[in-house]
């Protein structure tokens, strides 16, 4: 026991002297090992600074935990997800509502991350979010990521739009089962209804069937209300077919008329249109009128375009913005004969047929309408749904059934009257045709129109056989032919009215030119005496002119209105005498 004791005394002391070395001290026992020496450790690899490595590899750490700058274009390291979509640290951008920098910006309320999403995919999502509330969200790249009321989300277990839940899905399964049981039941007894639409069986064969449970018996005879319909109609379609059906186009306006005279026939029996028989021309010679001798005055507002009666002129017809056309007597009364109402706007041009017994009528209203001249019945009405700017009728005495009308939309339409078809469509223009004048035997027609251009046809051809058209020239809205049929004068939107040549060339006659007038902006009426020694024209400050063809110079002016003088016409058997009409609403005699 005492050498135990003495062991554990040593032990301790061992102890001690680790904790307190005293390397002087010598050892207290002669079996303690030998003194040790310790020497510095030595290596014999070359000293390395690594300082600088160090501080890269700080660097780098502090890379990966430094925001981005957003002006920044090329990043040196590979950036995480995180960084990539970290918001902007530091101050607001002083210039940015929401703090994201201009350029930062694709979108008016900031930036927006482009997803590649199927369309289907994209309306699938749209409208399950508008009928539950949920939708799967396009930025997460797994898993079930879902935005909106995660409640319903739960409830519907996820489903689409698309998608037929499970309990509807077993409904219609069954319903199917039990509708195939009814069919086995009744067998053979459907298999030859099934074919027949007016059976019960066919529809439920048939159950998608847009008439399906719309079944109703099979109707025998029409009733009284059903058959008055089908004759309206029948009767409608039949006037459409042979012409009479323009004011589906146009606006439908219903014919009228009014005789203003004492009687329509005389105690002879002969009409009211009949020419007297002992009107006839005194002499060849034209002269210029001097005076005023009548002056009608019964449209309510401007006339736009005055014909007199063909070969005798003992009638004069009137086209007014009043939206009638007034028939007026020159010889006797003076007064208003017959007054035709069948356009829902202004009138725009008239024209006699060769014998005065019919004449058509264009209006705003897109209707060009063919008018008995005696009874004011309307024989038929024509319309393209385009307003017509001028009707002429073929001169030729067995083409009286052919009308030609230069529309709003660049063409000119000929139509069969007969049977109301459009026989013919001469499209070439360029803006809206203003005038048509024929040449040469009628085989020829010339046209002018907004385009500022002339065109030359052969009739019933609609390829253009001349095109005159110059830098210097104006848009020509009134063209006459002169009466020895060589010439034709054109009215110029440049105060001027030139001459063209109706020969093979067509070529401007550079002689010849009438001005001093001022129209420009107005489709001033050009015509010629019957002798053709004077051009007569009207103009916008209501005078009218009257130049010497030969000589070119002005011969007279007359101050015929207030305001434009638009139509003027020469009496084609009194030789002096000239009527004029104005926007004012007068027409004047002279």
């Amino acid at each position: 026991m005492d050498l135990l004791q003495s062991y554990k005394a040593n032990s301790d002391e061992d102890e001690e002297g680790d904790q307190n070395p005293k390397p002087s001290t010598p050892p207290s026992s002669p079996d303690s090992s030998p003194p040790r020496i310790s020497f510095p450790s030595k290596s014999s690899a070359p000293t390395v600074d690594d300082t600088s490595l160090a501080l890269t590899i700080a660097d780098a750490n502090r890379a990966l935990h430094k925001p981005i700058d957003p002006s920044q274009h090329v990043v040196s390291y590979n950036p995480t997800y995180e960084q990539l979509w970290a918001p902007i640290y530091g101050p607001a951008h002083p210039y940015a509502k929401d703090g994201v920098a201009q350029g930062m910006r694709n979108h008016k309320l900031g930036f927006v991350e482009d997803a590649a999403i199927e369309p289907f995919v994209f309306d699938e999502q749209y409208n399950t979010f508008h009928k539950y509330g949920y939708a799967a969200d396009p930025s997460a790249s797994t898993g079930w990521n879902y935005v909106g009321d995660l409640e319903a989300l739960e409830k519907n277990d996820g489903v689409s739009v698309y998608n037929i839940p499970q309990n509807e899905q077993k409904r219609r399964k069954l319903e199917k089962k039990r509708e195939l049981g009814e069919e086995g039941e009744e067998g053979e007894e459907g298999e030859g209804n099934a074919e027949n639409p007016a059976t019960e069986e066919w529809l439920k064969r048939n159950r998608k069937s847009p008439w399906a449970g719309k079944k109703e018996g099979l109707q025998g005879e029409l009733t009284e209300e059903q058959k008055k319909y089908a004759e309206e109609h029948a009767e409608k379609k039949a006037q459409k077919e042979r012409g009479q059906g323009g004011g589906e186009k146009g606006e439908a306006v219903a014919d009228k008329s009014t005789f203003h005279g004492k009687e329509e026939r005389d105690y002879q029996g002969r009409s009211w249109i009949a020419p007297p028989k002992d009107a006839k021309a005194a002499n060849d010679k034209c002269y210029m009128p001097k005076r005023l001798i009548h002056t009608w005055s019964g449209h309510t507002k401007g006339v736009s375009a005055i014909r007199f009666f063909p070969r005798h002129g003992h009638l004069l017809l009137s086209a007014s913005m009043d939206s009638k056309v007034k028939i007026w007597d020159v010889f006797n009364s003076g007064k208003c004969m017959r007054t035709y109402m069948g356009h829902g706007k202004a009138v725009r041009d008239i024209s006699f047929s060769n014998d005065g017994t019919k004449f058509l009528s264009a209006g705003y209203d897109k209707n060009i309408k063919y008018w008995d001249t005696e009874t004011g019945q309307v024989i038929s009405t024509f319309s393209t749904g385009k307003i017509p700017y001028v009707v002429k009728l073929n001169p030729d005495e067995d083409k009286q059934n052919i009308l030609l009308a230069g529309m709003s939309d660049k063409k000119i339409v000929q139509w069969d009257m007969n049977t109301g078809q459009i026989t013919q469509e001469y499209d070439q223009h360029l803006g809206a045709v203003n005038t048509i004048t024929f040449v040469d035997n009628n085989r020829r027609f010339v046209t002018s129109s907004d385009d500022k251009s002339l065109r030359v046809w052969e009739f019933g051809i609609p390829v253009v056989i001349k095109y005159i058209s110059e830098p210097h020239m104006h848009s020509m809205p009134s063209i006459s032919l002169h009466p020895n049929s060589n010439w034709l004068a054109a009215q110029s939107l440049d105060n001027q009215i030139l001459i063209y040549s109706t020969r093979e060339r067509f070529q401007l006659n550079k002689k010849k030119r009438f001005a001093g007038h001022v129209a420009a902006g107005y489709a001033c009426q050009v015509n010629f005496s019957p002798d053709g020694q004077y051009v007569m024209s009207g103009d916008g400050e209501g005078k009218c002119w009257f130049w010497n063809w030969k000589t070119c110079k002005v011969s007279r002016t007359l101050k015929c209105h207030e305001g434009v003088c638009i139509g003027c016409e020469w009496h084609p058997l009194e030789q002096s005498k000239v009527a004029t009409c104005g926007w004012d609403g007068m027409i004047k005699y002279w």
